[in-house]
């Protein structure tokens, strides 16, 4: 556990160190789109973040092949090679896109060139546990197919979702978190030595994640970009073919007991199929119904457009940080929820909390001009939006009333849904 903490540490170090010099580099570059209809930011901000996030990966796989225990798993097995070719690929891909705009079409088919690599070099499924037949073995071709499938799906599932500030980073690092903690079960507790590649991916993927999360959150300073959403989604696609199509059920040796035990006992084998549809459960719904909106009115399905759920939440009055915490919410509650049915499918308690704390989200949903306020002592810990209006009084000075009063205020500067500047940045920090 401690080799995977200091790989998760020193990549979140790197990525975070290195997004400020990837931002006056993007600047520079003038991979600083115009704001388009769709956007929720008010003015250009840079993009190629994946610059970042991409080295990230690079030095924990480096400090990982360096370490005693995980220089293993690059001994064993072929599958950090493997990701980090597609890494490689689908990053690329993604700057030139950030920078250049490139066709979807090409998009999508250098993401299934990526997943083939990958491939290629081993990373793909073998098998897939499927419930009342028991494990089956794919052909070359089918466990292919499967696994460019599932590649695509993640990548392109991570990419829709990354519409507000700090969103898309978010909700990759709650679902890599749940699933670390299903894979280090497998390997730990079962001693299954095969799972110890899609755990080392899990702790590198949230190192990433949290490294650039101080740079992305509202307001944000850079953006992620394709290179940035594109490599996450392939990191953690990597993951789920990982443990889902390498590891063998056959050898957690669960078919003991009576059959009701048997069923209970089996739920860590099936889990693998719901895995990774859990981890991506919220940007994979959002892809599903935008290809759908974008069908029925007679567009391309790669049509960028409004409609996305955190679209949604802005819409009916959710400020910027309180929808990217929605979104938060629901990831954990999915992801976690499937990690804790694994660990004990026979308890009901698992299923009472889920639907409890759901109940509490959907309230959360229909109270969006509802703001918390923090008790009073309290009030000096959190920002002034959350403290009760005469602390807020208390602390303005006449000087400062004066000093505002002087400021002009540009049009449009103010943010809209709920989500506020207090000026415009300047475009060279």
């Amino acid at each position: 556990m401690r080799e995977y903490l200091l790989t998760l540490c020193i990549t979140a170090a790197v990525t975070y160190l290195l997004t400020g010099p990837v931002r006056k580099f993007a600047i520079v570059a003038g991979a600083m789109p115009e704001i388009r209809a769709r956007d929720v930011h008010r003015e250009p901000t840079p993009r190629l973040g994946g610059i970042a996030m991409f080295f990230g990966l690079c030095a924990g796989l480096l400090v990982a092949d360096h370490l005693t225990n995980l220089n293993e798993v690059f001994e064993k097995s072929n599958e950090p090679r493997a990701l980090l070719s597609g890494a490689a690929l689908i990053w690329l891909i993604g700057v030139l896109d950030d920078k250049f705009e490139i066709d979807a079409l090409i998009k999508l088919g250098g993401q299934m060139i990526a997943a083939g690599v990958m491939v290629v070099q081993g990373l793909t499924i073998l098998w897939i546990p499927v419930p009342g037949v028991g494990t089956v073995a794919l052909t070359q071709w089918q466990g292919t197919l499967l696994t460019v499938a599932l590649v695509v799906i993640t990548i392109n599932a991570v990419n829709f979702v990354d519409g507000l500030d700090g969103l898309a980073a978010g909700m990759v690092c709650i679902a890599a978190a749940a699933f670390f903690m299903y894979a280090y079960r497998i390997w730990y507790s079962y001693g299954i030595e095969a799972a110890a590649p899609a755990t080392l991916f899990a702790a590198i993927l949230m190192g990433m994640c949290l490294g650039f999360l101080p740079h992305n959150m509202h307001p944000a300073r850079i953006f992620m970009g394709d290179s940035g959403s594109m490599l996450i989604g392939l990191v953690l696609a990597a993951g789920a073919i990982s443990v889902t199509g390498q590891v063998d059920p056959d050898v957690m040796k669960l078919f003991s007991g009576s059959e009701r035990n048997t069923v209970h006992q089996m739920v860590p084998v099936y889990i693998p199929l719901l895995m990774p549809l859990t981890i991506i459960a919220i940007p994979a719904a959002d892809l599903i119904l935008a290809i759908v909106r974008r069908t029925w009115r007679g567009q391309s399905p790669f049509a960028a457009d409004r409609g996305h759920l955190h679209h949604r939440l802005l819409e009916i009055g959710h400020s910027h940080s309180r929808a990217v915490l929605i979104m938060y919410f629901f990831s954990a509650l999915i992801a976690f929820g499937a990690l804790a049915y694994s660990v004990n499918s026979a308890s009901m308690w698992i299923v009472l909390s889920v639907v409890f704390l759901s109940a509490i989200g959907l309230i959360l949903l229909l109270m969006p001009r509802f703001t918390p306020r923090a008790p009073h002592w309290a009030e000096r810990f959190v920002p002034p939006r959350y403290r009760r209006r005469r602390a807020v009084a208390a602390e303005r000075t006449p000087a400062a009333d004066e000093a505002e009063e002087r400021i002009p205020v540009a049009v449009g500067v103010s943010g809209v849904n709920g989500a506020t500047a207090v000026g415009p940045r300047s475009r060279t920090r």
